[in-house]
């Protein structure tokens, strides 16, 4: 897993799978793997499936990189607690998948909180050997 900085300002983690590495063969599959975690989690709320390549698509407009085949957000939220209004402002949260030719790439926004990023990191590094 990779800690970057995209566009100079914002800190996402991110690990790139090749395809032989996993037993999921799809996006779909991938997300339904983190949603069961998420599910599982005590504290954890799953929110929504966002399919960000079929809506760019559906834009006149819409530009998407011809290496990306799919690629959709999970969301969900940790909020166990509620102390200022500004924490509003960094969730939900969400890890992003996207498939190119040989490989699966996800990605999530880094949390404002440590346990929260390492649950993200968990989810998503345990997918090389959870199988559903």
């Amino acid at each position: 897993m990779k800690q970057k900085i995209f566009k100079d300002k914002y800190h996402i983690f991110e690990i790139e799978y090749k395809k032989s590495e996993l037993t999921y063969k799809s996006v779909d599959e991938i997300i339904s793997a983190l949603q069961i975690r998420i599910d599982a989690h005590p504290v954890i709320a799953f929110i929504a499936i966002f399919d960000q390549y079929k809506h760019t698509s559906s834009l006149k407009d819409g530009e998407i990189n011809p290496k990306i085949k799919a690629a959709k957000n999970i969301i969900f939220c940790f909020g166990k607690e509620l102390p200022t209004p500004e924490v509003m402002a960094v969730r939900p949260r969400s890890i992003g998948v996207c498939e190119t030719e040989d490989s699966f790439i996800l990605n999530f926004l880094e949390a404002p909180n440590e346990n929260a990023n390492k649950t993200m990191e968990e989810f998503v590094k345990s997918l090389k050997t959870y199988i559903y």
